[in-house]
């Protein structure tokens, strides 16, 4: 098993960080601070297996200070649900395996980890290609152009859909994981049906934004009953897309109150708002945040994510280069103490810089490497 050992932490954080270092629970589970690797594809497990070096890249994060793990995106047991070559399985003896010892090393490391359990849906790129001959499945069978692709899913696809996320859930408690967190965001499945665009049902699962949660609070309601009352679910979603940074999910305050709604009842502790800014507002006529919406409408913790650490600029500058400076964490501390949200979610600027978390903590922000793409080549 990889073996990191914990950071020992120098002194008190500085005062403009302190807020960032508090503890905060989750249904239960307390963490030691209110920073969160956020999820990010690496395609670095062989055959969708995760080995020691992946093992060992969490529990870096977490031995340096990040007080909650949360895995790249993992793919749950349903036969159409496909992705390219590295991209880690949440099914399969073998790749059951590999993630238990994730969990051991990040455990180790002192860190807390949560799977984010994935369903691409009708998603496809090149690589993505099923196994076998099935074409990929969505709630209109329309792509995220909104073009047709297949057959929108029948009543027994949404039920294997719904299943394989339970499945997968129960496993990752079975392995010790301390929660997990549903990928509803980014035009994927569970977002695919919470989009008006991509989902054009007129049966129970369309129409209403109401509607339009109910495949993804029957998903939670199915984790829930596989994982019981006291295993924090965590639910990401977003209003852009990965072919689409302009497209909304919610119009308004008040249609994201209809879609989150059924998800809340069905049993979601936290919500996860990923957004490429975390500070800009969300709905024209209010200074509010997607994430502080979501906290005022729902009353569950909420992570921020977007474009933290990475200057005043976004991850797609950062992707490209032009980001070279780390931000202010202001923003960020601000909102914490407003009560706008309760973790921020890191994502680039931890893959750079391993030690990102505790150069913050202990006041060490000369160290800071600023982001470098060939970071993502690589599992340091």
């Amino acid at each position: 098993m990889a073996v990191v050992e914990p950071i020992t932490r120098r002194a008190a954080p500085p005062p403009g960080v302190a807020a960032l270092f508090e503890p905060v629970a989750v249904n239960g589970l307390t963490l030691a601070n209110r920073i969160a690797m956020a999820p990010m594809t690496r395609y670095a497990s062989p055959g969708g297996v995760p080995d020691e070096t992946v093992a060992r890249y969490y529990a870096r994060r977490a031995a340096n200070g990040v007080g909650l793990v949360i895995t790249e995106g993992t793919l749950v047991g349903d036969p159409v649900n496909v992705a390219p070559e590295g991209v880690p399985r949440f099914h399969g003896d073998d790749a059951l395996a590999g993630w238990a010892d994730v969990v051991r090393a990040v455990h180790a490391a002192g860190g807390r980890i949560v799977p984010q359990l994935w369903h691409v849906g009708i998603y496809r790129e090149p690589g993505f290609l099923p196994a076998a001959p099935a074409l990929p499945v969505g709630p209109s069978g329309l792509d995220l152009a909104g073009e047709a692709f297949a057959a929108p899913m029948t009543g027994a696809e949404i039920a294997t859909a719904v299943d394989a996320f339970a499945r997968a859930a129960a496993d990752a408690q079975r392995l010790g994981f301390d929660g997990i967190e549903l990928h509803a965001a980014h035009g994927f499945l569970i977002d695919q049906f919470l989009w008006a665009a991509t989902n054009r049902r007129t049966d129970g699962y369309g129409g209403a934004a109401r509607a339009r949660a109910r495949f993804g609070a029957e998903a939670v309601a199915a984790i829930r009953q596989a994982v019981g009352p006291a295993y924090p679910i965590i639910l990401r979603f977003s209003q852009w897309k990965v072919t689409d940074y302009q497209a909304r999910v919610a119009q308004s305050p008040d249609e994201l109150a209809e879609l989150l709604g059924p998800l809340t009842e069905a049993g979601v502790d936290a919500y996860h708002c990923s957004t490429r800014r975390f500070w800009l507002p969300a709905f024209a006529g209010s200074p509010l945040s997607l994430a502080a919406w979501t906290r005022r409408i729902t009353g569950k913790p909420v992570i921020a994510v977007g474009s933290a650490g990475l200057a005043d600029s976004d991850f797609q500058d950062a992707f490209e280069g032009k980001a070279t400076e780390p931000a202010t964490l202001d923003r960020a501390v601000s909102a914490i103490g407003r009560g706008e949200f309760d973790l921020l979610a890191v994502g680039r600027a931890v893959l750079s810089d391993p030690a990102w978390a505790a150069k913050i903590r202990d006041g060490r922000t000369d160290e800071l490497r600023p982001f470098d793409p060939a970071a993502l080549e690589s599992l340091a």
